[in-house]
């Protein structure tokens, strides 16, 4: 259904902490017109955790709302309670999202059989199409393989974002239900080589500074999935530019590091909620050389007025 760069994208916000609608907008427009193939909307890196939850289904329409068509929008419902979960996810439905990302149930820690039985839930009370979302470093529990393929059997699960960084893992999901449902990283640092196993993109905080970047990458790495070794050097050389961001933008915890390099390039404010915090001053030189090596600019005036035109 979707493939290609992904971006989990975040929720730009006043100094206030207050969210930049206007800011929003702009950055929608942007990834449109860099190629981003789809964008997450209110996932982990957008602050789900720190919006209410009007704010969340507002941010969500509105990005619906400003891709008007043009982009896939894939809305983050996830919750560690069922029904709040069906809940969320009736109302990206309602609103126009193409899809929605649902995180497995964190810190109350369900079994695997609890894990199915949730994530089933949701599939069956809402006609959208899921994917689903293992990220254990965040959740404290890691949906097995074995339970993703069983999910995968059912009609309205048509992915999984890996976000393990695991390329074992990765492998060990294409075999047992890569032909039933998309296979996607959630993992900037190891996504190359996991799209040239046949994996059908990447779910990016990368993207965010680097939208083109990023968008070919994903391409020229699942095109030389099955193609020659050059082909495959190909892919490698180019992420070797965005290495230094695939690392560096997680220095504290995401999407503090990004936030503050969207700033940085002058694409809103620095605006951030408790208990998350700007990025420490210490930080600031590794992110700055991180996207000069990416070839990315951090003049402000210069990147607003261009975000502005697009």
């Amino acid at each position: 259904m979707i493939s290609g760069s992904i971006v989990a994208l975040v929720t730009p916000m006043l100094d206030d902490g207050s969210i930049d609608y206007a800011g929003l907008q702009r950055l929608v427009d942007w990834h449109v017109s860099a190629g981003t193939s789809a964008i997450v909307a209110v996932g982990t890196t957008g602050e789900s955790a720190t919006l209410s939850v009007e704010e969340h289904h507002t941010v969500i329409k509105a990005i619906v709302d400003q891709a008007a068509g043009r982009i896939p929008i894939i809305a983050g419902t996830g919750a560690n309670s069922t029904s709040e979960a069906i809940e969320m996810t009736h109302a990206a439905h309602r609103v126009g999202a193409d899809a929605c990302l649902t995180v497995t149930p964190y810190y109350n820690k369900p079994t695997q059989e609890g894990l199915y039985l949730h994530h089933k839930a949701i599939a069956e009370a809402v006609d959208i199409p899921n994917i689903l979302y293992n990220v254990p470093g965040r959740t404290a529990v890691d949906m097995l393989p074995s339970t993703t393929a069983r999910l995968a059997e059912l009609p309205n699960i048509v992915g999984i974002k890996d976000a393990t960084g695991d390329l074992a893992r990765g492998a060990a999901l294409l075999a047992g239900c890569g032909d039933k449902i998309s296979i996607y990283s959630g993992d900037d640092a190891t996504a190359v080589e996991f799209m040239l196993m046949g994996g059908a993109g990447n779910v990016s905080v990368t993207a965010n500074v680097a939208p083109q970047q990023m968008a070919e990458l994903c391409r020229l790495a699942m095109a030389a999935s099955s193609g020659s070794e050059q082909d495959k050097q190909a892919a490698r050389d180019l992420n070797q530019s965005l290495a230094a961001l695939n690392n560096d933008l997680f220095v504290e915890a995401n999407p503090i590091p990004v936030k503050w390099a969207l700033h940085k390039m002058g694409l809103m404010g620095q605006g951030i909620r408790l208990p998350l915090t700007v990025l420490d001053s210490q930080y600031h030189a590794k992110i700055e050389t991180a996207l000069a090596l990416a070839s990315i600019t951090t003049e402000p005036a210069k990147q607003t007025t261009q975000t502005t035109a697009n």
